[in-house]
């Protein structure tokens, strides 16, 4: 089964996927799709607010958090990793369980990132918000780090989060039955 969505005049099939018994979801992966990736990315940046620094958890939208810093010309852009590395020091964690993950796992910062963070506007991306637990996780990491979030935008809102007027999308995902079928 898949779902045809339209994202500003270019369309995709997703395949729909089982997340419990009574509800899937459709698969927006923009990994491998350098066309989709450059258009959301250019389409997002339409409607962005003002921000010094871009941000996003990881991983499935670091494409589009580089493309957005390159089209804009950005020098330096932020990823809020699964987990700290050897090479970080220092760091902001915060916990986070999502639709897709299935279970708790943790969102990073170190401190080099914090001191540029420090009093900047950050606009915090992502490919889909669902259920808002890792733009919560983020938003949470940039209040750590002493940043402003200057707003929330994602490419797509799933249910309930496509309602929510303090995150600019491109467009809805609908939640499905286990026949195909949009929820209602």
């Amino acid at each position: 089964m898949t779902y045809e969505i339209d994202i500003c005049g270019l369309k995709r099939d997703l395949p729909l996927c089982k997340v419990t018994d009574d509800l899937y979801i459709g698969a927006f992966v923009m990994f491998g799709d350098v066309e989709l990736t450059v258009h959301c990315a250019a389409e997002l940046l339409k409607k962005a607010p003002d921000y010094d620094y871009l941000l996003a958890p990881e991983a499935k939208s670091i494409p589009l958090l580089y493309e957005m810093a390159r089209q804009s010309g950005a020098e330096k852009y932020f990823v809020a990793r699964k987990g700290a590395k050897a090479y970080m020091s220092d760091v902001f964690e915060v916990s986070v369980k999502s639709i897709t993950t299935m279970h708790v796992q943790k969102l990073v910062l170190d401190t080099a990132d914090a001191e540029m963070i420090r009093g900047k506007r950050i606009l915090i991306l992502d490919d889909v918000i669902s259920t808002g637990e890792s733009l919560r996780a983020t938003e949470e990491l940039v209040r750590q780090a002493g940043g402003i979030v200057a707003g929330r935008m994602a490419v797509l809102a799933e249910g309930e989060a496509y309602d929510r007027d303090d995150i600019i999308v491109l467009g809805k995902l609908p939640l499905f039955n286990p026949d195909g079928t949009v929820k209602a």
